[in-house]
């Protein structure tokens, strides 16, 4: 068993301690749990006494803070990380980004010393880039000074240092600090679920860690001992892990093996959002967002994307999403699922070539899918959906979307009826010889039936009517201001008007009659004309 020294001990050889390297990192492993790649790495302070062994961190760091020599120390340990970055990289080592921690005391009692320029100024001394080194903060150290941390976190990002916070969820103001500072990276404090996967503790991490995406941050797991564990933070959207289910934390030579052994790949960057979107009030209860997103939208999802896999998962939906197309699911059900479940190889197809649109033209795109539901309470449904996306933000190969959905499988099963009948209709014309036309009269756009588009060649709306149709001849000069007369006597109010007009230049007798359609307050809203041939019996 190795002697833990007394605090006049640890106070009398950290002079020697710091000079002959007795105080030195061990390197942990930070892995992208999902791929096997590394991400990053840890550098954890250690003492190996020469007489007296290695002493435990929670033994001699409480030490050094209470005695005003932690900022030393962590100097001490920030160099070490430099100058092994500059050898890996002045031997082609391939390295990964490192964290070194910062402590409180660092920043308050330091004896005036600009901590944050003093690292700066060993950064460049050994010319490492910053891409390469990261500064970790724990969550208790901006307890009481808020305003001072983020001041000198915001120094940080001056300099090029992405910032973490250590220990997130021990401390109890854990939201607040989180608001409050301008953090790039989360590390998870994993006592929520220690020995209890799942739970409230499970219930809670995985609250935080959709809220830590929506606001585009990167979450690492610390302490990570079992597949297990890893399995479940993986499930609720955690793959970075940091733990001993991986690596302890290992000297310099053993982490330069494992850099060897490991492929890396960069942490996924932060999502940077479109400038037109607040993200972080959508999280605000009393924010317009979340007042517009939850009541007045419609029915609304936000959902991430993955280009590379065609993956999409739901981040968020509101209650009238879960009432239009949750099928009996709850909010829960909706955001577990998997949203391919419930779409048919061609559905799919068509609703990533529509966010593939969304992508493309940063713009509104829209697609009709059919979906199959199965759900407890209604059991199997088959439903078609219309939903209009939009790009709101992306970070390499991750996009964000905003949703707006609408069930409109009533609209289509009637649609489906009415093009079934619509044949039996043009049959009837036909035999009839009816043509028929509504008059929208607000805005005098007119939309001809089928025979009119083919005999009079009309398109689809004819606008400012009818003065298109006196141009063409269909109504010849000498009708043109009855008819004209006609138009006027409807927008007046004026029903059921009727009168027998020689049409086209042929002059064929048809008996033109008009009905009109009211708005609520009575007030024309369409006229629907038709257009029967006039037979003459002998």
């Amino acid at each position: 068993m190795p002697y833990q020294m007394t605090e006049q001990e640890l106070i009398n050889s950290f002079d020697e301690a710091l000079k002959l390297n007795h105080i030195y990192a061990h390197y942990q492993p930070q892995i992208n749990h999902s791929t096997g790649r590394m991400v990053g790495a840890e550098a954890l302070m250690r003492w190996q006494d020469p007489v007296h062994g290695m002493q435990f961190p929670s033994d001699f760091i409480p030490v050094l803070e209470k005695n005003n020599l932690i900022h030393r120390a962590d100097l001490h340990i920030f160099e070490q990380v430099c100058k092994f970055q500059r050898k890996c990289l002045n031997e082609k080592i391939s390295l990964v980004p490192i964290s070194v921690n910062m402590s409180r005391r660092d920043i308050l009692n330091s004896d005036n010393l600009d901590y944050v320029d003093a690292i700066e100024e060993l950064r460049k001394k050994y010319d490492v880039p910053t891409k390469y080194i990261r500064v970790e903060i724990t969550e208790s150290s901006a307890i009481g000074g808020m305003e001072l941390m983020q001041s000198v976190i915001s120094k940080l990002h001056g300099y090029g240092y992405i910032v973490e916070m250590d220990d997130f969820g021990s401390g109890y103001s854990s939201l607040n600090v989180l608001k409050d500072l301008d953090v790039d990276v989360i590390k998870l404090d994993m006592n929520f679920i220690r020995g209890n996967i799942g739970g409230r503790g499970g219930t809670i991490l995985g609250s935080v860690v959709r809220m830590a995406k929506w606001l585009d941050t990167p979450v690492i797991a610390e302490g990570i001992e079992t597949v297990e564990t890893a399995d479940y933070m993986r499930s609720i959207g955690c793959n970075y892990i940091q733990g001993y289910l991986y690596s302890k934390p290992v000297n310099e030579q053993d982490f330069i093996e494992i850099l060897g052994k490991l492929n890396h790949e960069p942490m996924q960057a932060s999502m940077k959002l479109l400038s037109t979107v607040a993200s972080g009030n959508f999280w605000n209860p009393d924010s317009m967002e979340t007042l517009i997103f939850s009541n007045f939208v419609g029915s609304a999802a936000i959902f991430n994307y993955d280009s590379e896999t065609d993956e999409v998962e739901i981040l968020r939906v509101n209650k009238k999403y879960v009432l239009e197309v949750g099928e009996g699911r709850t909010e829960q059900e909706i955001i577990k699922s998997s949203p391919w479940k419930n779409h048919d190889e061609d559905s799919k197809a068509e609703y990533v070539k529509t966010i593939k649109r969304a992508i493309e033209s940063k713009d509104e795109e829209s697609c009709e899918t059919w979906r199959t539901i199965c759900s407890e309470t209604c059991g199997k449904e088959k439903i078609c959906v219309r939903s209009s996306l939009r790009l709101i933000g992306n970070s390499e190969t991750k996009y964000l979307f905003y949703a707006i959905v609408r069930n409109i499988t009533k609209e289509k099963t009637m649609l489906g009826a009415f093009q079934e009948n619509e044949g039996k209709f043009k049959h009837a014309f036909e035999q009839a010889n009816v043509y028929a036309w509504e008059v929208n009269l607000s805005n005098w756009e007119m939309r001809p039936c089928f025979r009119c588009m083919r005999d009079l060649h009309l398109p689809p709306v004819v606008k400012n009517y009818p003065e298109p149709a006196i141009e063409t001849g269909i109504f010849p000069p000498d009708y043109a201001d009855m008819y004209r007369e006609m138009m006027k006597k409807l927008a007046d109010g004026e029903d059921n008007l009727e009168a027998v007009i020689p049409l086209t230049v042929g002059r064929i007798p048809f008996h033109v009659r008009y009905s009109l359609e009211y708005d609520e307050n009575g007030k024309p809203l369409k006229a629907y004309g038709s257009a029967t041939l006039v037979v003459n019996e002998e």
